[in-house]
């Protein structure tokens, strides 16, 4: 059976990662920056920070747009729970839009008429690596005045217009390095911003609120005189995982190619099954595809037909405004279509189809 998730790990590190375990320098130093260079360069974007989790790098960027208690977020329950949990720890209010049925992407005018006074901020999900409908969410943002987060979990290296998320115009995006996405640092994240005063707040914002450039005085003592303002969060990457992620950065390109190469065949295979068709792709993007995106008439007998084929379908998610946490059990008919449908086959790097 070909797996819908398989982790990447480059060859030939053991020796290097010994070094790194043995050198006395394990938190973050030389390969965090290293890893956050290349970053840079992969999104073009110059405000990046590696974060130690997505769970961290959530809560770094809810602390860094000073959300608080009782805050309105409007976000998809079409998404991952790591990508909403976060909401709760903070107490603030999630305000769930409907979604497109044929994308699995934010419904634009549900998310209209769902911003009032009390929406301090939108968390654009990008599904699956499926991006959403960019421009118009963003546009949204700007009208209103309410800052816009790209929560692309699973979309590294998915493009729109030509440009990779990371660096699409919103205010911040969040990435998920964790041990199924690419790349993978086996637990990590990284938030990228457009505002560099936003960026130099979540800076500190990861690192306890400390500025490191005047915590400490001339004796490498504390130094009194550095107040501490802000709220933060023991969020820096390590060495051992910064290391892995910056070797994967050199295998990126190639294993995204790999799955779009995938896609395209799956393209072909799935317009030829009754009753089935490929996820819509939204206009002028190219996903990552790190599944591959479909929608069945019958879902069960669909997942059970790719299985016996020896591809393991699966939903990936379930729509989080099931559960109680939220305190919004609203029903949602985009919501409800799309997963009673969508189905994720392999598309990964490991895969080969074969029909």
């Amino acid at each position: 059976m070909i797996p819908i998730f398989k982790p990447y790990m480059p060859e030939n590190i053991s020796e290097e990662i010994q070094g790194i375990l043995y050198s006395g320098k394990l938190s973050y130093g030389t390969y965090g920056r290293k890893f956050e260079d290349e970053l840079k360069k992969f999104t073009g974007n110059e405000y990046v920070l590696s974060i130690s989790t997505y769970n961290q790098a959530l809560l770094v960027a809810l602390s860094a747009l000073d959300i608080k208690p009782k805050d309105e977020i409007i976000a998809s329950p079409v998404s991952c729970l790591a990508s909403n949990q976060p909401f709760i720890s903070k107490g603030a209010k999630v305000i769930w839009a409907d979604i497109d049925p044929t994308t699995g992407s934010m419904s634009v005018e549900d998310v209209k008429r769902k911003i009032t006074t009390r929406t301090k901020a939108i968390f654009h999900n990008h599904y699956c690596g499926y991006l959403g409908n960019i421009n118009e969410i963003n546009d949204l943002g700007k009208e209103y005045g309410i800052p816009v987060v790209d929560d692309s979990i699973e979309a590294f290296g998915s493009v729109f217009n030509g440009k990779k998320v990371g660096n699409l115009g919103t205010d911040i995006t969040v990435f998920s390095f964790q041990t199924v996405r690419l790349p993978n640092t086996i637990d990590g994240a990284a938030l990228t911003f457009k505002d560099p005063k936003l960026y130099e707040k979540a800076k500190k914002i990861r690192d306890y609120g400390i500025d490191r450039t005047k915590f400490r005085d001339d004796l490498n003592e504390i130094n009194p005189e550095c107040d501490i303002s802000l709220e933060g969060y023991g969020a820096l990457m390590n060495e051992i995982n910064s290391f892995i992620g910056f070797k994967q950065m050199d295998d990126v390109d190639k294993l995204i190619a790999k799955q779009r190469e995938n896609a395209s065949k799956w393209d072909s295979i799935v317009n030829d099954i009754e009753n089935c068709v490929p996820l819509k792709v939204n206009k002028d993007t190219n996903p990552n595809y790190w599944v591959y995106g479909v929608l069945a008439n019958n879902k069960r007998e669909q997942i059970k037909s790719f299985r016996n084929k020896g591809f393991y379908a699966t939903s990936v998610h379930i729509n989080n405004n099931i559960y109680s946490v939220f305190k919004n059990k609203s029903n949602l008919k985009g919501v409800n279509e799309f997963m009673n449908k969508f189905i994720a086959i392999p598309s990964g790097w490991w895969t080969n189809i074969e029909l």
